[in-house]
Parts: structure tokens; sequence; C-alpha cells
């Protein structure tokens, strides 16, 4: 499946700047994100997961209400991802993440590092990773869950 996304990284890397690019699943049914491309596979294995309560602040403004999150800093990286320490050992010290939405529903996200020009290089590389998801989801979800519609 990572070959579906290395346009969508490479296209992140040319517009946004990214340094650690990943794609994430998300199971509405188990609340869970599941890496399906990551460009640091040996620090972000793919098939990876995190698990989030839709309560939580990051997945309400992301998946809920499908909006762009910038965290400007390691402290706001740190207070969204428990796994901070070894983003912050990649040189990444901010953090883009983008809703991938295919109608109306939200597919999966897409993280890249940086500031807010950088949401707005990132938004239309969602539209990218539109087709792979969807295709990873016809393959792996289970009968039955769906998407997050708002």
């Amino acid at each position: 499946m990572t070959t579906d996304f290395d346009a969508v990284e490479a296209a992140a890397r040319e517009r946004v700047g990214v340094r650690l690019f990943t794609v994430l699943a998300w199971d509405d049914g188990r609340g869970a994100l599941n890496r399906v491309h990551s460009s640091h596979p040996v620090e972000y294995p793919m098939g990876g997961e995190k698990t989030f309560s839709r309560e939580a602040p990051w997945i309400r403004r992301v998946v809920v209400e499908q909006q762009p999150y910038l965290g400007r800093d390691r402290a706001a990286v740190a207070a969204v991802f428990g796994d901070h320490e070894l983003i912050a050992s990649l040189g990444c010290g901010a953090v883009v993440n983008v809703p991938v939405i295919d109608g109306g529903r939200v597919l999966g996200v897409a993280e890249g590092a940086y500031d807010e020009g950088s949401v707005a290089a990132a938004l239309p590389l969602a539209e990218l990773a539109v087709e792979p998801l969807r295709r990873w989801h016809t393959e792996h979800q289970a009968p039955g869950s769906q998407a997050v519609r708002p």
C-alpha cells in the first residue's frame, strides 16, 4: 500500500517541507488510527495504531469536525501525542494533521510538520490520499463499520 502514498509524500515534501510524513486510516468503530504509510518505517512502521476517544480534543477537531490541526511547537505536540519524544528526535518541533475526507466521511489523517502556511499548503494534499485510503478501507474495514460522518 505504501507505493500508493508515495506521490502524496513527495508532494508534501515539495509543498510543505515535511520531515516526518505518515498517513493514518481512521477506524471509527474502534476509535483507532492505523498507520498505512510512513516516511520513517523503522520508527513508525506500517500497521502501527494509535487509539483515541472520540471526545479527545485532537480527534474531535480532525476527525469529528474535519478541521486541520496545527501544533505550533513541541509543547503542542506533547499535549496530543504520547510519542512526542520520538517525534522530536526526528527533528520535528511542530505538526500539521489534515483530515482526508471522501463524500463527507473522514477516511484518515495525513500528518506532517510545520506552521500556519503549511496548513494551507497541506490541505490540497489530502485529496491525493482519498483514493488509496478508500481502497484501504475497502480491503480492511470490518463489515458495518464506517468512517465518521459530520
